[in-house]
């Protein structure tokens, strides 16, 4: 691409009590239901590391690779940044099992759920299994069995597997990636553009019965919880609006897509959580799309235990 990520411009402000405490700056694209882009604010074009937002990508290219999975909720699960609740731990110990591995096999750091809830149950101990990127490591060490590939190295850049899901993440955001480097998963991570990634959710919203890539659609779709978490917000949004598409990656990444309406991709450049929810619901906006989801369209500031403030959009 030739360039850095430039950075962005004021997307959200932080108001406590009346006042202006703060701000995040960010860049985002929004998309027609034709690919042309209708808005942007900030650096669209320059590269950044997408994170878990590629996970639908990577899903497809396991399929492509080999990967048979007994349902849907299955392949939700590798794409999954889940939080570590039970049903979320107990379908990756079971794909594990269908591929005749154990937990050890996994490459992806131990760690603890994310849920709060979960995280206490476990007493501290932090495991592999627990860690969010589990479902997508054990639907890449399937893959390897499926396609008779080592499964001691499948997370280094060079395995095979991870050559075939670069090759299909640059397909799909019709570019070539800038860089690559170790997400914190320690599997690799792309480098590509806002317009690539939100043309890249376009396409797989947008695929046709039976392709590989509505395939995967329906499943994230189908089980938002599994693909995050309970009320978390991939499954806030995918249920409040039929038919749209959506994967956060870390540091302030999000992308969503609705079939014959349009895409999102937009990076919080301080990599603030909180404040992905408003730019995502502005952006929707001007897709004519009005989620009735007013814990992402302007997070509650608490004082004293009560509400005294909260994120506002300002794009």
């Amino acid at each position: 691409m030739g360039k850095l990520y430039e950075g962005g411009v004021a997307l959200v402000e932080v108001e406590r009590s009346g006042f202006v405490e703060g701000g995040h700056r960010g860049s985002v694209i929004v998309l027609d239901a034709s690919g042309t882009p209708v808005s942007t604010a900030g650096d669209v074009t320059g590269p950044i590391f997408a994170r878990s937002s590629n996970k639908p990508m990577q899903a497809i290219g396991m399929l492509r690779a080999g990967l048979r999975l007994a349902d849907q909720a299955d392949l939700a699960l590798v794409c999954a940044s889940h939080y570590g609740e039970d049903f979320h731990i107990a379908r990756v110990r079971a794909l594990l099992r269908s591929g005749g591995l154990t937990e050890a096999a996994l490459r992806c750091p131990p760690d603890l759920p994310l849920d709060d809830d979960a995280k206490v149950a476990v007493g501290g101990v932090k495991q592999r299994v627990y860690m969010n990127c589990s479902g997508k490591h054990s639907g890449m060490l399937l893959t390897c069995v499926a396609a008779g590939w080592n499964t001691e190295d499948y997370f280094q850049t060079d395995h095979p597997l991870q050559q075939r899901l670069s090759a299909t993440v640059e397909e799909l955001a019709g570019e070539s990636a800038a860089a690559t480097g170790v997400d914190g998963c320690g599997a690799p991570v792309l480098a590509t553009s806002l317009t690539g990634l939100a043309t890249a959710f376009q396409r797989i919203a947008e695929g046709v019965p039976g392709s590989l890539e509505r395939t995967v659609a329906d499943a994230m779709r189908a089980y938002p919880e599994l693909v995050s978490g309970t009320n978390r917000e991939d499954a806030q949004l995918m249920r409040a609006v039929p038919g749209l598409l959506c994967k956060v990656g870390a540091e302030g990444v999000w992308a969503a897509a609705i079939p014959g309406v349009g895409a999102v991709a937009l990076k919080v450049d301080d990599g603030a959580a909180r404040a992905r929810g408003p730019v995502m619901m502005s952006a929707l906006r001007r897709l004519g799309v009005t989620p009735d989801v007013p814990t992402l369209a302007e997070p509650a500031l608490l004082g004293g235990g009560r509400r005294v403030g909260a994120l506002h959009a300002l794009w």
